[in-house]
């Protein structure tokens, strides 16, 4: 695959958001150079945009896991097709807040869809694209959810899931790294902001190393 993929996960709270920022401003800096795609899920293009104010918007028990699932994936397949893989084929670096592994530990580990379901439809949705890194921030469900609240907005719906629901959460994206560790990098989100950010910088430089990823032209992509 050519460009470069990174994807962020986590519970709410976790910083996604915050570190995702600060690695875009590295990639743009005198060092990089680089122009970075920066996305989201659910969301990125217009139409999956629209599906995503149906999914994080209204009461907690809103959809059912498998509606939620569906939802999820009708959004996402938008998202690779017409922005992701168009981007990486153009050699670009690309950064998006959740992915698969979301709807894999969402709406499935803690949602109860079952698992040869979840993976047919992020088959469907994404076809073989997997991500060349995924930063996992890993925070206390307490203090995450403090933070999430403190945002404000409108996009609360999974935030009024509860405790239970989102420790869930936090155990079941543990889970998915320790069954792929060559692609999960697990950073401790408890820290001060820079400090988080060092281990993602460093995470992230490693991977293009691996990739052995190089950006073509004068900083362009």
């Amino acid at each position: 695959m050519a460009g470069l993929f990174i994807t962020f996960e986590g519970g709410e709270g976790s910083g996604k958001t915050t570190q995702i920022q600060l690695l875009e401003e590295w990639f743009k800096s005198d060092e990089k150079s680089i122009e970075p795609l920066v996305t989201r899920e659910p969301g990125g293009t217009a139409a999956a945009e629209a599906i995503r104010k149906l999914l994080v918007t209204g009461s907690a028990e809103k959809w059912l896991p498998t509606t939620e699932a569906m939802l999820m994936s009708a959004s996402r397949h938008e998202h690779v097709e017409r922005m992701i893989k168009p981007a990486l084929a153009r050699n670009q670096v690309v950064i998006c807040d959740r992915y698969n592994d979301s709807t894999t530990v969402y709406q499935g580990i803690v949602g109860g869809v079952d698992r040869d379901a979840i993976a047919g439809l992020n088959q469907l949705a994404c076809g073989d694209l997997v991500p060349d890194i995924t930063i996992l921030l890993d925070l206390d469900v307490d203090r995450g959810l403090d933070r999430a609240d403190g945002r404000g907005g409108d996009e609360t719906r999974f935030e009024a899931k509860g405790r239970t629901f989102h420790a869930n959460v936090r155990d079941g994206f543990l889970a998915l790294a320790k069954q792929e560790p060559e692609r999960f990098c697990v950073i401790d989100a408890s820290g001060a902001i820079d400090e988080i950010f060092a281990h993602v910088r460093d995470a992230v430089s490693a991977c293009m190393a691996r990739k052995n990823f190089v950006v073509a032209g004068d900083g362009g992509v």
